[in-house]
């Protein structure tokens, strides 16, 4: 009996690895602790729609990477965004140069993670607190107490903090994924009933509490009859504010927004705001993925190369890999 490789996290590294391993004829059971998969592409549903939350667009570089989004396109899957992009530096506006491709999901980021979990076995509502190995197979404990196994490997993709006490039977892997530093970043969606007077659609901000804005019906696929925004806040306002009420949150970056554009800002009909504790890593790896192929035990993340959604990608892709060249060794 072929035993399954548990892999823990449903972002886009655990489905890349999963993938990979699928289509190699290898089982996988997959494990998240939210309600659906995605991670830092989810997308969060309201009554003005569905509202991207967490990754904002992706850019492909590598020539790897390239290839699965030209495949995706085809898919209908992603499409490009050509947004009326700014840059606000000491609260000037001005257009920017950045002429890079810019990608979304459609009709929302967290799309593209559901059409790659496709119909592989996944537990949802399942937060995996340990993994421990026994003689020959691995099994895995919840935070409800319940056990899952056996299993032949086991990767995690998860944010490096929370893979470090994962990691504990490989105490070299969890002190790397523990040297990992996240930056936080705190999410705010603002929705309207009438359009704002403002040319622009995405914004870099500088020097400022926000580091992001975008309309987010100007994506390709958001069909909605409310305009909708998104405000990602620096990292370092993000830490100083990191245990601030939601309330208090939105109100001072929504105070931030309307400075920033300059513009009549109606009331909004829909305000919320999301805490991304592990936003992205500090600064850029090169390990590609972390491995012990002797003991079974793997680990992937966008925290392990670039931090950008590609990074993810090809991350899984890398400890795919890693674990089958160990098998076929």
């Amino acid at each position: 009996m072929q035993h399954p490789i548990a892999i823990i996290g449903t972002g886009l590294a655990g489905l890349s690895a999963a993938r990979r391993l699928h289509e190699a004829g290898l089982p996988v059971q997959l494990f998240d602790k939210s309600r659906g998969s995605g991670g830092r592409m989810s997308s969060k549903r309201s009554d003005c729609g569905s509202l991207d939350l967490g990754a904002q667009y992706f850019t492909a570089r590598d020539r790897h990477f390239s290839t699965a989004v030209q495949h995706w396109q085809a898919q209908g899957w992603v499409a490009p965004w050509l947004p009326r992009l700014y840059q606000a530096r000491q609260g000037q506006l001005s257009p920017s140069a950045d002429s890079q491709e810019r990608w979304v999901a459609t009709p929302r980021m967290s799309a593209l993670c559901r059409q790659l979990l496709g119909d592989l076995p996944v537990q949802f509502d399942c937060r995996i607190s340990e993994a421990f190995r026994g003689s020959q197979h691995w099994q895995l404990l919840d935070s409800q107490g319940n056990s899952h196994g056996p299993f032949s490997a086991v990767i995690v993709a998860t944010p490096a903090p929370q893979a470090s006490s994962l990691l504990s039977a490989a105490p070299s892997m969890a002190a790397q994924a523990a040297s990992v530093v996240m930056e936080p970043t705190w999410a705010v969606a603002l929705c309207f009933d009438e359009p704002l007077d403002t040319a622009l659609d995405a914004c870099f901000v500088q020097d400022q509490a926000l580091d992001w804005v975008a309309r987010n019906q100007s994506k390709p696929g958001r069909e909605t009859h409310h305009e909708q925004w998104i405000l990602h806040a620096s990292s370092t306002w993000s830490r100083a504010h990191i245990d601030l009420d939601k309330t208090a949150v939105i109100d001072l970056l929504h105070g931030e927004f309307a400075e920033l554009l300059g513009c009549r800002i109606p009331p909004a009909t829909l305000r919320l705001a999301h805490r991304w504790l592990y936003s992205r890593p500090a600064q850029a790896h090169q390990w590609g993925a972390l491995a012990q192929g002797e003991l079974g035990l793997y680990a992937c993340g966008d925290w392990c190369l670039s931090g950008r959604v590609e990074g993810a990608w090809l991350s899984g892709q890398e400890v795919a890999r890693k674990l089958l060249e160990h098998r076929d060794a």
